[in-house]
C-alpha cells in the first residue's frame, strides 16, 4: 500500500513538471527538485541545483513553447522511475522539433527529484533493410542529440 502511495506520489510530481512547461509556468521547481539535483537533457546541457533548474526553465520559456508533452508509460523500482514520453517544441526563432524520449529519475528520500536524465528518439524511424540485404539509409539531417 505504501509503495502504490509513493508511486502516485512520484507520477504526479512528474505530470506537474510537464505540466509545468506546457503551461510556461512554475508551479513548484524548488519543492519538485532537491536543492542539489542534477538535471541532464539529452542533447548535453547539465544543470546542478534546483535553482540553477530554476534558471533554465525560465529563460528557456522566454524564447520557446513546448506543444506537446504526452506522458506515455511509467516504470518504477524502488527509488527510481523511467518515463516514456512523445514531445514536440517550437522556438521563438521557427525552429520546431518533434522527437520521443525517456526520462530516467531518481528520487530523494523526501520524494524530490535528486537526478533526471533525459534520452532522445528520433520520431521518425524506418526499416533501412526494408528492400534487401544492403541497407539503405534516409538522407537526412542529424537532430541534435
Amino acid at each position: 500500500m505504501e509503495q502504490e502511495k509513493s508511486r502516485t506520489l512520484r507520477e504526479q510530481k512528474i505530470r506537474q513538471w510537464f505540466a509545468m512547461w506546457l503551461e510556461k509556468r512554475d508551479s513548484g521547481v524548488a519543492s519538485l527538485f532537491a536543492p542539489d539535483a542534477v538535471y541532464i537533457e539529452s542533447w548535453g546541457p547539465e544543470y546542478h541545483g534546483a535553482a540553477k533548474i530554476q534558471l533554465w526553465f525560465e529563460e528557456w520559456n522566454r524564447r520557446g513553447q513546448v506543444k506537446v508533452w504526452d506522458i506515455l508509460q511509467f516504470l518504477h523500482q524502488e527509488n527510481q522511475t523511467a518515463v516514456f514520453w512523445r514531445f514536440h517544441c517550437q522556438m521563438d526563432d521557427g525552429t520546431e522539433q518533434k522527437f520521443d524520449g525517456v526520462s530516467l529519475i531518481r528520487w530523494t528520500e523526501q520524494n524530490q527529484i535528486g537526478l533526471l536524465q533525459e534520452f532522445g528518439c528520433h520520431i521518425e524511424r524506418y526499416d533501412p533493410y526494408e528492400k534487401g540485404s544492403v541497407p539503405v539509409f534516409r538522407r537526412q539531417d542529424a537532430f541534435w542529440f
